[in-house]
């Protein structure tokens, strides 16, 4: 899936990659498994960091409208007879606070370009396509590596003896795309459960959360298409997958939800301690704990008495 207007697109990441696997390359073997797999690493966090302006944003957005959810509420229930009605005053009470129900749809919308051409690049790579400003050198460096004995380029329903072209074995490859395939079928649920989990806390009365929940679970068998891809970008989306995980995580820790008070008025919450905090918080408890050393017994020095000329001689008075 080549589109033309994107073009620019596909030869930048074609360029980044290009940077990122010759700077591992002047410390790893080039062609190896490990040197591509930092290198999709790499240009996955580079990539998420370039979004990662758009995903605060969308956190943002989402935690205004759920300090509006009481508001919200109210209004569904005044004019639960009129929809119409209903749908304009809680637009304009979105509009008047500054919140966009739309804002969650940014990250996605600019992650998809990115997939695309993430997509288009390692797809001429297995390939063998030397196009967006891709040497020969690399796309066969590319071809070359294996990741847990899997070629790069090659996906599930490669035939045999393309594998085997590869040096690669036929069996071995299949599992190792399998077990690929379903950690990214996971981990496409676990973000998106973690997503909808918080959705439907932040507004209990949404008619659209039966809807959100089918989409939890039918989101897991998208990531089988993935069969089609070449291992390089199972891996990209895995690792992406996993960094979002990470992301919302720490986000909502730092934000937990909104309690409010009778009149509805939002009562602030203290975010929960990260790891770093509770590490320390436990390394300081521990110091205050423990019992206090016992006190080094003081050393007396007692200073020799004094004889007498007799009693150091051992001579008698006559």
């Amino acid at each position: 899936m080549e589109l033309s207007w994107l073009n620019w697109l596909y030869t930048a990441i074609a360029q980044v990659l290009t940077w990122i696997h010759q700077a591992y390359s002047t410390v790893l073997d080039p062609n190896s498994g490990l040197t591509w797999a930092l290198t999709l690493i790499t240009i996955t966090v580079f990539m998420r960091l370039l979004i990662f302006p758009l995903f605060l944003k969308q956190m943002r957005s989402s935690r205004k409208m759920q300090e509006l959810a009481p508001k919200v509420q109210e209004l569904r229930k005044r004019y639960k007879n009129d929809k119409q009605r209903m749908n304009e005053e809680v637009m304009n009470l979105y509009r008047g606070q500054g919140a966009n129900p739309l804002g969650g749809c940014l990250p996605v919308v600019a992650q998809f370009p990115i997939f695309i051409s993430m997509f288009t690049v390692l797809n001429a790579m297995a390939h063998g396509e030397i196009k967006f400003g891709m040497t020969k050198e690399f796309v066969d460096s590319a071809r070359a590596a294996h990741i847990f004995g899997a070629p790069l380029p090659a996906n599930f329903w490669m035939s045999s003896e393309q594998i085997a072209s590869f040096d690669a074995g036929v069996v071995q490859t299949k599992i190792v795309l399998a077990i690929f395939v379903a950690i990214s079928s996971l981990t496409t649920f676990l973000t998106v459960r973690q997503s909808v989990t918080r959705s439907i806390q932040q507004m209990p009365d949404n008619p659209m959360a039966s809807q959100q929940k089918i989409l939890m679970y039918i989101s897991p068998l998208f990531a089988f298409f993935s069969l089609n891809f070449p291992l390089g970008l199972i891996f990209y989306w895995v690792t992406t997958n996993v960094w979002t995980l990470g992301q919302q995580h720490w986000f909502y820790a730092r934000h937990p939800m909104p309690e409010y008070d009778a009149k509805g008025n939002v009562i602030p919450v203290k975010p929960k301690p990260g790891l770093l905090s509770k590490v320390r918080k436990s390394s300081a408890v521990a110091e205050e704990e423990a019992p206090p050393a016992p006190p080094e017994p003081k050393v007396i020095r007692r200073q020799p008495t004094k004889q007498t000329r007799s009693k150091r001689t051992g001579s008698k008075k006559s």
